[in-house]
């Protein structure tokens, strides 16, 4: 938002790229799970672009991301986050969409990318010594302005040009945001998104340990967008390598993970009230029976002698049968992902 501003400022046409690569925290949990139903639900990106009031592109590049994750040729930060891979990989997106509009007639002609990217306020992808290599490797290369840092930055092309004014750009450096929040109330900006958090799952810990657990289990690096969507909800229980659970944890996700229930083997309870759980996996007829109890273990009879259940089949066939819940010590800390 500051980014654009900045830009603005100087009488300058500014368009927003966004890219889903499937990954993103905004506009999905918020919006099914209970818990979170205080926060509006609303698509960020779509919601700064009315805000800023420029036009938005939202460019779906969840299959060909597929390769940042798996092999990111600069490594992972903290968890499986490839940032300073996917850093280049948009830009570069962005670049591409750029040379195109240029080489179009009837399209207008953009001259030159910005980002709201800060020196110092990411360990991984956002470093004095990363920010050239992001600009070079995209294919970017001078065509790439910081507007938020560029006073600390060589000048870039439109800068020298005289596109842009660089005494009215800005030296921000490091992790504070005072700066910036003071910039946001300077020009009205008054509600924004979180500003220190990222919205990607993958910086996220328990999430990177379920990515790992899925690529563990099937024996490669590989995933389909309904695998991490799924990374997404529940709680992911393995009580063995072949199987694992997911087990609701709440209404909004119990209806979210229905839509899967022809996908995998699922059990629900239906004497009392309980969590949706969905079995991932080759398990025999005797471990669907143990999922049963450990998702009995989550419903309202976790205390009862017996509840009644019903197991379905991948294939839609179901059969009802009564089960003993496990006790708490019977689920082994280690299952759980």
């Amino acid at each position: 938002m500051l980014a654009v501003r900045v830009i603005q400022e100087q009488g300058i046409l500014v368009e927003g790229v966004n890219f889903f690569t499937g990954f993103c925290v905004e506009g999905h949990t918020h919006a099914i799970r209970k818990k979170d139903q205080q926060k509006q639900k609303r698509n960020n990106a779509l919601w700064v672009a009315e805000q800023l009031g420029i036009k938005l592109h939202i460019e779906d590049i969840s299959e060909e991301y597929k390769d940042i994750v798996l092999n990111p040729k600069h490594g992972y930060g903290a968890h499986l986050n490839p940032c300073l891979d996917c850093k280049v990989f948009m830009v570069g997106k962005a670049n591409a969409m750029l040379n195109k509009a240029r080489q179009m007639a009837d399209e207008k002609g953009f001259d030159f990318i910005i980002t709201g990217e800060v020196i110092g306020q990411r360990p991984k992808s956002q470093r004095k010594q990363t920010m050239p290599l992001i600009a070079r490797e995209s294919g970017a290369d001078d065509r790439l302005v910081r507007p938020l840092c560029a006073k600390i930055l060589p000048p870039t092309l439109p800068e020298r040009e005289g596109w842009l004014d660089r005494e009215k750009l800005y030296d921000f450096n490091g992790r504070n945001r005072k700066p910036q929040i003071a910039l946001a109330q300077q020009f009205g900006l008054l509600d924004f998104a979180q500003p220190a958090g990222g919205c990607c799952f993958l910086t996220d810990e328990s999430y990177s340990r379920k990515l790992a657990d899925l690529w563990q289990a099937q024996g490669r690096k590989d995933y389909e967008l309904d695998d991490i969507m799924l990374l997404k909800v529940g709680r992911h229980i393995r009580p063995a390598p072949h199987y694992k659970l997911i087990v609701s944890r709440e209404e909004g996700e119990n209806n979210f993970m229905s839509g899967y229930k022809k996908q995998f083997h699922s059990v629900r309870l239906i004497s009392h009230g309980g969590p949706l759980t969905l079995v991932d996996g080759n398990p025999s007829d005797e471990e669907l029976l143990y999922a049963a109890r450990i998702a009995a273990r989550f419903s309202q009879g976790r205390d009862a002698e017996s509840v009644q259940v019903e197991i379905q089949s991948k294939g839609g066939v179901g059969r009802v049968l009564n089960v003993t819940p496990v006790s708490a010590d019977d689920i082994a800390p280690s299952w759980y992902i």
